[in-house]
């Protein structure tokens, strides 16, 4: 990292840049609803004028422009109206399209003006047809890209003014023709991503960054028009642009902001994508030790261990990623699930960890979550089963009686419109179509939380009330609804002496199989209300500790307001022989089935990469989890110790990152409970 480099991170991670910032007033939701806009006009006045309001302006030394210098981001609706809509259908979240990845390669390559050109071509066909809602979205996108145009003249001109003439020159290029080098490749994305932003959309994936940037990479070193060494600067600070809004970014906490990208894997036809801007991107946020942007890294068990062995630098500076994705569990898992071939090899992440394609994919991957521990407890009180194979019955027909519930629930899904955000998505021009009205996939996924807690459960039901017959399943109720008071060498028997998943423990690891391989039972063949299909996952997001809140204690010793494993990993203060029987039992599932997303989650002693090889063993614990047939993989470098002083002492600790679901994030600006998850979940050496 050069000094320039280093000075500008220093001024980002000191907040210095805030004084740029200004509070606006906006009344745009009472002056559409006085002039009864439909929400297309809404989504292109919005934009427009958050754009306007926007006020070119420079950090000292950049190469790549565009920071927020407006808080705030204009609401559309009044309260009144919002409660209308939802009162007709299911708005997910804010109701807008996010959790989705752009096909940003496309427009960069093309321009904004070629899409201008092909939006005019295509509103005579519109006009021709009497097409008026093709006709009202080619105009809000048209406006949506006079909008981006007409600010990124501003910048230029800003520019020409500060005798900035570098970005005067690249602004003069990008965004209104298509990008011919590198720098301009990576202004042009800067461009693109923060639009999205101030269009109100949010959780918008970078996709497979290193695939669509690397022929300007690849063109500018086989020209000597750059060198190494400049294209690791201008990568350097464009992974620093990710965090100069981020904190201005829609999130359950800050951190939570989908700045994800993919990096590695295959091509659509099937050849090694590992190419040097991969490398690069792994060696720039080693250096940069930053919590965006957040890196995801395709592998396979071929992968060779020397870029396992580079990733894992990344972990072992806490940093929570990269998160792996194994492309020999999860491609053919997407093909089954309907994906075409080409399309299924060219995955990434929508923001956590939830499959999607770019360009082309509008599922929403994280539109409900099925609690499995919940499940267990209603059948506990429910069942009336005599032997235990009668109990797992009633357990499958409870796991589909809850997929109707929640199907039903989500009978009428809609979402406001992007036209600018579908203006990078593949075929809504031509369609004449906003791609909140759909694109070539349009799937729902649904988070699988608890899973270690619910196969636990289940294994102590099986083994203390009906093999060794020491209550019965009314006893066990009241138990867990007294929270196991008064009953000390009960709640030592549900803890201790019944296997637990994380062990390679063949009996319970086989009923978290028959748990997963329900959820996706009660899944499979169902149509969701806008034609896609219904995909199982084994995540959990936020829903680890919301779900867990809902419940008494359960009966496999966690006691009430105690929270499930974050995603698909042991119970928390589970006693685990190691990473390597971990990875063993969360192994033997159908992965296949399950591959919504959602990665096994462990935590290793940071001591563990004090040893001399211990970025080897980590790098080959990866290798293993491939083998073994894992789909997703988060290891986090932790120390409970380190953790807990940061609470005490925060102001010591302003960097300290974790890994918090599918995000990282800095622990002292976590609330406590988060905090508190991640202490609890249970620490591992490679030595042990």
């Amino acid at each position: 990292m050069n000094e320039r480099i280093a000075t500008q991170r220093d001024y980002l991670l000191a907040f210095s840049h805030h004084h740029l910032r200004r509070d606006v007033k906006w009344n745009l939701a009472q002056n559409f609803a006085s002039r009864k806009l439909q929400p297309m006009e809404r989504a292109a006045e919005g934009l427009a004028n958050m754009l306007a309001a926007e006020k070119p302006a420079f950090l000292a030394d950049e190469r790549i422009a565009y920071i927020r210098t407006v808080k705030q981001i204009p609401d559309l609706y009044t309260e009144e109206e919002m409660s209308a809509l939802r009162a007709k259908a299911y708005y997910h979240e804010k109701g807008v399209v996010f959790n989705f990845s752009p096909d940003f390669g496309s427009t960069i390559k093309a321009g904004l003006l070629a899409h201008k050109q092909e939006i005019q071509a295509r509103m005579k066909r519109a006009t021709d047809d009497n097409d008026q809602e093709g006709q009202e979205f080619l105009a809000s996108a048209l406006c949506g890209i006079n909008a981006v145009l007409d600010l990124a003249e501003r910048y230029r001109q800003a520019a020409v003014a500060a005798g900035r003439d570098e970005l005067a020159k690249l602004l003069a290029r990008v965004p209104a023709y298509g990008a011919s080098t590198f720098h301009e490749a990576l202004q042009f994305l800067r461009i693109l991503h923060y639009t999205l932003w101030c269009e109100g959309e949010y959780h918008v994936g970078i996709g497979r960054f290193d695939q669509y940037l690397y022929p300007y990479l690849k063109a500018d070193l086989d020209a000597g028009r750059i060198s190494k060494d400049e294209a690791y600067d201008l990568l350097a600070e464009f992974f620093l642009s990710f965090n100069r809004d981020s904190d201005l970014y829609v999130g359950v906490q800050q951190g939570d902001n989908g700045q994800t990208l993919m990096l590695g894997g295959c091509t659509r036809d099937g050849q090694d994508a590992y190419n040097l801007l991969t490398s690069m991107c792994l060696e720039v946020c080693y250096e940069l030790k930053l919590i965006d942007p957040k890196i995801n890294l395709r592998i396979t068990p071929r992968t060779p261990l020397p870029v396992l062995e580079l990733a894992t630098q990344l972990t072992k500076q806490g940093l929570g990623f990269p998160q792996y994705s194994n492309d020999d569990v999860v491609i053919p898992a997407l093909v089954k699930f309907g994906y075409e071939l080409e399309d299924a090899r060219d995955y990434s992440v929508a923001a956590c960890w939830e499959f999607i394609i770019p360009g082309c994919g509008m599922d929403i991957p994280n539109i409900g979550a099925f609690s499995m521990p919940r499940m267990v407890d209603t059948v506990m009180r429910n069942s009336k089963a005599k032997t235990f194979d009668d109990f797992m019955a009633d357990v499958r027909q409870q796991t589909s009686a809850e997929a109707d519930k929640l199907e039903a629930s989500l009978n009428n899904v809609d979402m406001l419109p992007g036209p600018f955000a579908s203006v990078l998505c593949t075929g809504r021009i031509d369609a004449a179509r906003d791609v909140s009205r759909g694109n070539k996939y349009n799937n729902f996924g649904v988070h699988g939380t608890g899973l270690a807690t619910a196969a636990d459960s289940l294994m102590a039901i099986k083994q203390l009330v009906f093999m060794q017959k020491r209550l019965t399943l009314a006893e066990l109720v009241t138990a867990v609804d007294d929270n196991f008071n008064g009953q000390p060498e009960l709640l030592a028997a549900t803890r201790y002496d019944v296997p637990k998943m994380g062990n390679d423990n063949d009996d319970v690891d086989a009923l978290g199989t028959a748990l997963l391989d329900s959820f996706a039972d009660a899944w499979a063949g169902r149509r969701n209300c806008r034609g896609g299909i219904w995909r199982a996952g084994t995540g959990s997001a936020m829903y680890y500790i919301w779900h867990a809140n809902e419940l008494p204690a359960s009966p496999d010793g966690r006691l009430k307001g105690h929270p499930f494993p974050a995603n698909y990993a042991p119970s928390l203060n589970v006693r685990v022989k190691g990473p390597m029987s971990v990875v063993k039992s969360f192994t033997k599932e159908h992965l296949q089935r399950v591959c919504n997303g959602g990665p096994l989650t462990l935590e290793i002693h940071d001591s563990a990469f004090r040893e001399a090889d211990g970025i080897r063993k980590v790098a080959q614990l990866v290798q293993f989890f491939a083998q073994q047939g894992g789909h997703q993989l988060q290891l986090n470098a932790v120390n409970r110790d380190r953790l807990k002083e940061a609470q005490k002492h925060p102001e010591a600790y302003r960097n300290l990152i974790v890994r918090v679901w599918g995000w990282s994030g800095y622990f002292i600006e976590l609330d406590k409970e988060y905090q508190d998850h991640v202490i609890q979940r249970v620490e591992m050496s490679m030595g042990s």
